[in-house]
């Protein structure tokens, strides 16, 4: 029987890289539910091509849009959060693929683990906020989480048949952004056009600036932590310009493990709905001879804040990943429109985790709580900048 999927963020990177998968394996998956929060125009074109049952549009106001775009075919058509939030109970989905950006693949998430869905999850968010929590849920319902991020899926990759096994140490590559061997003098003026130029991935505009700054290798420190049950001091990054291995694993004998690859998230976002089998593509093949050189350095972490930053906050835990996270997303937004400069990205993030209410046992509403509360905090350090 085919795999019928749920996508939530259809219409961004990674939702349209997983629909390019499913067409290309159309006698293995269908898709079931497309959401979007705003993209109401691609939204619409996704659900004509694909004919899922049911159709989310996040943001309300372009609810009647999608509705009357959709009313000569037999689509259900929902909006708001909370359907977003709800949709994933359907009993006619097999697998949640959660592409969403930032805090609000949290609850979704949840409540497809505790109605028994496997979720490939794509949002690295959920877990550096409420990684402790969703594992947890995860064990008690039975549901396999298979993780998407590049970096996460090479790890599983390289963990299989060897669950038996200890893990001395886990390694997570980075490509080191645009601006590797940058110093802070020459990162002053960067615009977001500049720090949006990944040199090997094609990526949504908060994954690209956060790739920019390492954050992005921040949130994967805290989402391995979770996903792999490691502390913190045995996840190490480094950069690797090339972004041919993915990650490596690091055995108690001294054996290293490495998924290698060309940089395509449609092979993560192919296995993570596929597993455990391996489907064939047509993508093009990784050979040595087209790279003599693989090279591994050490992350600037004077230059680079935010990934020390985000050590600090998954050593100390609670809810400090939570602030971490929410005070991030508000900075590079901010960045994005122009209100700050590049290197303030840290600093707004460092002057939140200062200023928030910490907690160390926290909640769901705990984390609500703290999101919005960081959120303001971030805000309002802007406004005075």
């Amino acid at each position: 029987m085919k795999k019928r999927i749920a996508l939530l963020g259809s219409t961004g990177s990674i939702g349209k890289q997983a629909l390019e998968v499913v067409q290309a394996h159309q006698d293995r998956f269908e898709i079931e539910v497309l959401t979007a929060d705003s993209n109401a125009d691609l939204l619409i074109k996704q659900a004509i091509a694909h004919q899922p049952n049911a159709v989310v549009i996040a943001n309300e106001q372009y609810y009647q849009q999608v509705k009357n775009a959709l009313s000569l075919h037999d689509i259900k058509v929902y909006a708001g959060v909370s359907s977003l939030e709800q949709i994933v109970e359907m009993s006619t989905i097999d697998v949640v693929l959660v592409a969403l950006v930032g805090f609000a693949g949290l609850k979704p998430t949840l409540n497809a683990i505790e109605h028994g869905k496997q979720i490939a999850l794509a949002n690295k968010e959920t877990l550096v906020v409420g990684g402790e929590l969703v594992m947890k849920k995860a064990e008690q319902n039975a549901v396999d989480i298979i993780p998407i991020d590049s970096e996460h899926s090479a790890i599983f990759q390289c963990l299989m048949g060897e669950w038996h096994n200890k893990i001395e140490s886990i390694t997570i590559t980075a490509s080191g952004g645009p601006f590797f061997g940058k110093k802070k003098a020459e990162l002053q003026a960067v615009t977001p056009e500049q720090a949006l130029k990944h040199p090997n991935w094609t990526m949504g505009n908060k994954v690209s600036i956060d790739s920019a700054t390492l954050m992005n290798k921040g949130l994967e420190m805290i989402e391995a932590r979770w996903l792999f049950d490691l502390p913190p001091a045995d996840i190490q990054v480094c950069v690797h310009p090339q972004s041919i291995v993915h990650s490596l694993v690091h055995f108690t004998d001294g054996a290293v493990k490495a998924q290698l690859g060309l940089p395509d998230m449609r092979l993560p976002i192919q296995y993570a709905l596929s597993y455990p089998h391996r489907l064939p593509t047509d993508y093009e093949r990784f050979s040595f001879l087209d790279y003599p050189a693989l090279t591994f350095f050490e992350p600037d972490i004077e230059t680079f804040r935010c990934l020390p930053l985000a050590y600090r906050a998954i050593e100390r835990g609670g809810n400090l990943p939570c602030i971490l996270n929410a005070a991030n997303e508000i900075a590079v937004e901010a960045f994005l429109q122009r209100k700050i400069h590049y290197l303030q990205i840290a600093d707004i993030i460092e002057n939140t985790m200062q200023k928030a209410s910490f907690v160390q046992s926290v909640s769901l509403n705990n984390f609500v709580q703290t999101n919005a509360e960081a959120r303001q905090i971030a805000r309002e350090f802007i406004s005075f900048t």
